[in-house]
């Protein structure tokens, strides 16, 4: 029988906390009450948990290990977006290894910070994750070459518009080859629904160093 789970790995900023409130109940009905009465005392809550509008209640794993980590890429979308996904929507990366995860991670970490001006030194610190989770439905674009349009070093015209195609299809996510780490044979995945994944734990840190024209080291500073 072929195996329909997996394990993926990720990196986020360590400066984005866990939302506790998405880990703290069993079921839809219980987050909203204790979203409402948490909303009356914590004024940040509406900031911390994300926009609630972008996500159906039935796709939020609620009970599982590390519901927070899930969500959170669906409720704080990044406006930039990602290769399938143009900002509108959100969708949960991850990477065959952590050696996968740190090369994607690298790649856009360098390009954001060469773009900030007067910046000469920094250290960025993230968070390894590993997360279970099924690949039922998920459409698999590892036979496609690297040739592909979708797998364009620099434009995501084609694979976004693959993305919000599939997504309007109901397919649960993509299975697509790393182009930071081609050479390797590295894969990734993009859910476009965390209610694939069984559990996300965090393991180690990883450090990044900033030398003002490009991540100079990369180490992994803490275990579980």
């Amino acid at each position: 029988m072929e195996d329909t789970e997996t394990n993926g790995f990720r990196l986020v900023n360590s400066k984005f906390p866990p939302i506790a409130l998405f880990d703290d109940v069993a079921d839809a009905e219980d987050f909203e009450a204790l979203y409402q009465l948490q909303a009356m005392t914590n004024p940040r809550l509406r900031s911390e948990v994300g926009d609630l509008n972008l996500i159906p209640r039935e796709e939020i794993p609620f009970g599982i290990a590390g519901c927070a980590y899930a969500t959170a890429p669906f409720t704080h979308v990044n406006p930039d977006g990602g290769r399938f996904n143009d900002g509108q929507y959100g969708v949960l990366y991850m990477a065959d290894s952590f050696a996968t995860a740190i090369a994607e991670v690298a790649y856009h970490q360098t390009r954001y910070w060469q773009g900030v001006h007067g910046l000469q030194y920094d250290r960025f610190v993230f968070r390894g994750l590993v997360c279970r989770f099924g690949t039922e439905g998920v459409k698999d674009a590892c036979s496609l070459p690297m040739t592909d349009p979708i797998y364009d070093r620099t434009s995501y015209a084609a694979s976004r518009e693959c993305g919000r195609s599939l997504r309007k299809l109901g397919v649960t996510g993509i299975q697509f080859l790393s182009v930071r780490r081609a050479e390797a044979g590295a894969i990734c995945w993009g859910l476009f629904t965390p209610k694939q994944v069984y559990r996300i734990h965090q393991s180690c840190h990883y450090e990044f160093v900033w030398t003002g024209e490009a991540i100079g080291s990369i180490s992994k500073v803490s275990r579980p």
